[in-house]
This record gives C-alpha cells, structure tokens and sequence, in this order.
C-alpha cells in the first residue's frame, strides 16, 4: 500500500516537473519571440525617427526668402523716441552673410547715432548690432535673435511670411527695463533684390506706436 502512494507522488511529481519545463520553455520561446519583436519595432522607430530629424535639418523654400537678404547693404535710419516729436536720423552699412550651408542668415550692422550721453547732451555713439536669422522646420517659424551695443539683453523674434507682399512679420516681448515688459511687432518688406524696409512697431500703453524705419539698399 505505502509502495503504491509512494509510486504515484514519484510519477506525479515527474508529471508535473516535465510540465512545468514544457510550459516553461514554452515562455522563453514566447518572451524571446515578443522581445525580438520589440527589438524590431525599436529598431524600425528609431529609423523613422532618424529619417524624420534628417529632413527636418533640410534648408527649404523658407530659407530662401531670408537669402535674399545676403550681401552689403547701405542704410538710413529714423527712430522715434516720442512718436509726436521729429524722428532722429542716422545712417551706416549691413553685412549679411548665409551661414550653415543656408540654415541662417547673420547680419552686423554698424553706424553713428545721435544718443543723449551722461550730461544729457545729444552726442555721436558709435553703434554696432548683430542678428541671426532662420526657419525653424519643427515650430513652422521664422525665428530670430538680435543683440547690440546699447544693450545686454538677447532680443528673441518668431514670426511669418507672407509670400504676396514679401513681408515678414516678427513678433515679440522684451524688457529694456526692469518691469518695463514691451510688446514689439517688426516688418521686414523684400521691395526687390536690391531694396528692402524694416518697420518697428511698440505696444505702448496699450496702443500701438511705430517707433524705427529703415531703409537698405544694395550697395554695388
């Protein structure tokens, strides 16, 4: 009696053992098959991915219109410190050049404005600015950032073109002054290859002021 209880927990246990090895090694053929799958389709996203960043890096017909803005430039000025009162006036020269086989456009911009100094008496300021300009292919955007001498600050800009009139138009916030928060808007008109305009406008007390013009022209 005791010989065959003892024989059929020995065969159960075999039974069972040999199953659980079966079902086990059932799993591992599964997990490696589904892990092998994922590795697959990790591999294909990651492919995908690389494909999508490639084309994104792509200069395009954005880009193009910021091209034509490559070359020397002569400019004149008018700023407006109260939009009531005469503008001031004041010229000086543009180099623009295409950077990043076309992904930007950096321009440095040099002249002579009359500034008041420390006593308050208006005086000639040498004045030198840079900016470098793109289109962002992933926000879709015209961006820029602007940076000068009357300054520390970095002037960030997105904006859109309007291929009708060859405008771009810049939007933006900056602070000349702590708590002095300002809205500003900037056009920039293509007129033709050798002519282009550059209106600034400044939200001032809730009304909005067109506060610099600049005109280029090509220089031979």
């Amino acid at each position: 009696m005791y010989y065959r209880i003892s024989l059929r927990y020995v065969i159960a246990v075999g039974l069972f053992a040999i199953l659980t090895f079966n079902l086990a090694a059932q799993d591992s053929k599964e997990t490696k098959k589904e892990a092998g799958a994922k590795s697959d389709e990790k591999k294909s996203n990651e492919a995908d991915m690389m494909k999508m960043m490639m084309e994104l890096a792509k200069p395009g017909e954005n880009h193009k219109h910021l091209l034509e803005l490559v070359g020397t430039w002569s400019y004149a000025v008018k700023w407006w410190m109260d939009p009531n009162s005469p503008p001031s006036e004041s010229v000086g020269t543009t180099v623009t050049k295409a950077v990043m086989d076309g992904r930007y456009v950096v321009s440095e911009h040099t002249g002579k404005m009359q500034m008041p100094g420390p006593d308050g008496n208006i005086m000639p300021m040498e004045f030198k600015g840079m900016a470098i300009e793109g289109y962002d292919n992933v926000k879709k955007k015209f961006v820029a950032s602007w940076i000068d001498n009357m300054g520390t600050g970095i002037m960030n800009l997105e904006g859109t073109f309007d291929p009708s009139s060859k405008t771009l138009t810049y939007l933006t916030e900056y602070e000349p002054m702590p708590g002095m928060k300002t809205k500003m808007r900037e056009l920039v008109k293509i007129t033709d290859k050798d002519h282009h305009t550059l209106e600034f406008f400044e939200d001032r007390g809730g009304k909005e002021v067109k506060t610099m013009e600049i005109s280029y022209s090509r220089k031979s």
